[in-house]
Parts: C-alpha cells; sequence; structure tokens
C-alpha cells in the first residue's frame, strides 16, 4: 500500500470513529466536568486518538469503551492536582419529571427527588459506577476497560453502588453520608 492510500484510510477510519463516538464522548464529558470545559477536553481526547490510532480498538464498541478511558485519564490527570481521589465525581442532571397530557405522577416526583438527594450523596466512585452502566449504556467489559480494572471488579464496584444508592433513598437521609460506606480507590485486578 502506497503512503498516500495509507493516509487516506488511516484518516477514514478516524472520521469513522469520530462520527461514531463523538456525541456519546460529549455527553460522558459534559456530565464530569463543567459543560463549557466539554469540548476541550473532547479535542483532547481525539487528538491522542489520532496520535494512536493503531491502538484503538477495530470494533466500535471497544473503541468507545478505550475513548471513555482516554477521557477518564484526561480528566484525572487535569484535576489531580486539585483532588486525590480514583473516582471522578459525576453530575446528575436536574430531573424534571416527564409529563404526559398535563398530568403529574407525584408518586414519580418524589422517587426522582430522593434519587437526586441521593446522588450528591454519594461517593465519586460510587457515581461514576452507575454512570458508566445507566447513563453511557456500557457493558461490564466495557467500563472495565474505562477504569482500568477487570470486568469482575467493575460489577464488583457497581454492585456496591447500587447497594449505597438503594440504602441512601430508602434511608430517606440522603443528605447524610452513609456509616461505614466503603471509599476505595482501585478494586483488585
Amino acid at each position: 500500500m502506497d503512503s498516500t492510500v495509507a493516509a487516506q484510510h488511516r484518516e477514514q477510519r478516524f472520521r469513522r470513529l469520530y462520527d461514531s463516538a463523538y456525541v456519546d464522548l460529549l455527553r460522558f464529558v459534559s456530565r464530569r466536568v463543567h459543560p463549557s470545559h466539554a469540548e476541550d477536553v473532547v479535542s483532547e481526547v481525539m487528538l491522542v486518538a489520532w496520535r494512536r490510532l493503531d491502538d484503538v480498538p477495530s470494533d466500535l464498541s471497544s473503541a468507545r469503551a478505550w475513548l471513555f478511558g482516554v477521557a477518564r485519564h484526561t480528566l484525572l490527570n487535569t484535576g489531580r492536582r486539585e483532588r486525590k481521589q480514583e473516582g471522578l465525581p459525576v453530575r446528575l442532571a436536574d430531573a424534571a419529571p416527564v409529563v404526559a397530557d398535563g398530568d403529574h405522577d407525584a408518586d414519580l416526583v418524589a422517587v426522582r427527588a430522593d434519587i437526586a438527594t441521593a446522588w450528591r450523596a454519594l461517593s465519586p466512585v460510587h457515581q461514576e459506577a452507575l454512570a458508566l452502566a445507566v447513563f453511557d449504556g456500557l457493558s461490564a467489559p466495557e467500563a472495565a476497560i474505562v477504569l482500568d480494572i477487570s470486568p469482575t471488579a467493575f460489577r464488583l464496584r457497581l454492585s456496591r453502588a447500587r447497594k449505597a444508592l438503594t440504602r441512601l433513598v430508602s434511608s430517606g437521609q440522603a443528605d447524610d453520608p452513609l456509616p461505614g460506606d466503603i471509599t476505595y480507590s482501585r478494586s483488585p485486578r
């Protein structure tokens, strides 16, 4: 393959990756930094992807997880001077209830308010695990790539996060931290 064809092939591969992952990546980053900084972070991630295109998995699902991992590491490196933790806090959007035909479901509004309050009381590690699984729709192996841990470690982390959220919501004490709640920096491989 001559160098011109190789360069075109490389550019096409990058464009496919960019087109298929940009929106999800921007959404992922926007939940973790102020929205005014999200595009800058995504630009840095895409620059890394361009430079290391040969390292990007060819499977789109794995490539997406790889990009999320690069984004997470970029965010951790940027904020490492300001915080010494392995988890990234994730903002939960203000939950406006879905209203059909002007009908308000008071129970739904109350549950969303409880979850939003409980979310703020979760550790960044728990927020991150739940966000990767629920908001970003990643499987355990994909989320494990993002966090640089094993799929089993991610499943354990997600299980703990779900239990913590459930305890906070059911206790009604979401503003108080859970007694004895586990904060850990890295699960074993």
